[in-house]
């Protein structure tokens, strides 16, 4: 059985994993348990720990560092404690999942992979859209060779956040305010880079490394204070391939999330379905396509636990994630300074 604790419990996702853990078999007797739950604020851990039925909330993280029994950590606190927690994290060899963005900014988040790649712990972070089988099936697709010379991409990851004001101060539920997520300064972005960091991770996944990007990133309606709220992206990748990425908090529909075309085929995912137009297997993209039920992944998270208890599954190199964390910055800089940024990766 995995032993692990909560370091730090501020990121909206929590309670999205505590379900999963709820949620894995045979829970609080199955193959994980909680030990610990810490957060710099207390009511936070407290209500994880009321939530999850397990954990013992304590006030001083250095008790996890310290206990042998602890293999594994999840770094869910704000993204401006990332840089010590992953730090410590490493030194205790504990493996970790570490909420995106890595890091504020890029010189952290590539001084963080270091130490993290040095100390040969496991490493694993948010970026699930890696199991969604539609994106999977197309970069095997482009593996196999049949897309022929990708010639663009463009994704989209929008929602209605900010329309719907999901990151207001709950002095009510203090446990539950997201409000730390709307303020640059702490979570390294806003909904721009919130939500962007996903697709722009598929992106590169799919397509390689990027050569240059261009951007707008502003805010609208102005729901938080010096907080952008929607941008979109010009990507001029390694291979030759152009790339546009749009997200924010401004949306009321998202149905359109992917577009991959090459001069043999072309792929498009519309609510959530394959659209596939490929010349060598004979496909129209005229319907859905039908994709083998064992193409999808376990979500991120469940990926982390699993390698924990022993089995051989995907991970996110703590590079790549240092990776976005870069051409996101650099898309900043070039929202603020009008002009194409080469992004240090």
């Amino acid at each position: 059985m995995a032993t692990i604790a909560f370091v730090g419990c501020a990121h909206i996702h929590t309670p999205g994993f505590v379900k999963r853990l709820r949620d894995r078999t045979g829970f609080p007797s199955s193959d994980t348990q909680v030990k610990y739950i810490w957060d710099a604020q207390a009511v936070r851990a407290e209500h994880t720990a009321k939530t999850l039925g397990q954990g013992e909330v304590i006030s001083n993280v250095k008790k996890i560092w310290k206990d042998p029994q602890v293999t594994g950590v999840v770094i869910a606190s704000q993204t401006d404690e990332h840089k010590k927690l992953v730090a410590a994290a490493a030194k205790a060899g504990k493996h970790m999942f570490v909420e995106k963005p890595l890091g504020l900014s890029s010189r952290d988040s590539v001084a963080m992979a270091r130490t993290v790649g040095a100390s040969g712990v496991k490493f694993q972070t948010g970026y699930f859209n890696r199991s969604n089988p539609a994106y999977r099936f197309i970069r095997q697709e482009i593996e196999a060779g049949r897309f022929g010379t990708i010639t663009r991409a463009e994704a989209w990851n929008c929602h209605s956040g900010a329309l719907n004001d999901w990151f207001a101060t709950k002095p009510n539920e203090p446990a539950l305010d997201w409000r730390w997520m709307a303020d640059p300064k702490r979570a390294g972005c806003g909904g721009f880079g919130d939500l962007g960091t996903h697709l722009l991770d598929v992106l590169m996944w799919l397509l390689g490394d990027v050569k240059a990007v261009t951007a707008n990133i502003r805010s609208v309606i102005n729901r938080y204070e010096n907080c952008d709220e929607t941008g979109q992206a010009l990507i001029q990748f390694a291979s030759g391939a152009t790339g546009t990425l749009t997200a924010g908090w401004l949306d009321v529909a998202n149905p359109v999330t992917l577009v991959v075309a090459g001069t043999q085929a072309h792929a498009a995912v519309i609510n959530g379905q394959l659209y596939y137009t490929c010349k060598e297997l004979g496909l129209d993209g005229k319907t859905p396509m039908e994709l083998p039920s064992d193409l999808a992944l376990p979500h991120a998270f469940d990926l982390f636990l699993d390698s924990l208890n022993g089995k051989d599954v995907p991970l996110v190199p703590v590079h790549e994630a240092a990776s976005r964390v870069a051409v996101m910055e650099a898309m900043y800089t070039s929202s603020s300074k009008g002009k194409w940024v080469y992004p240090r990766v």
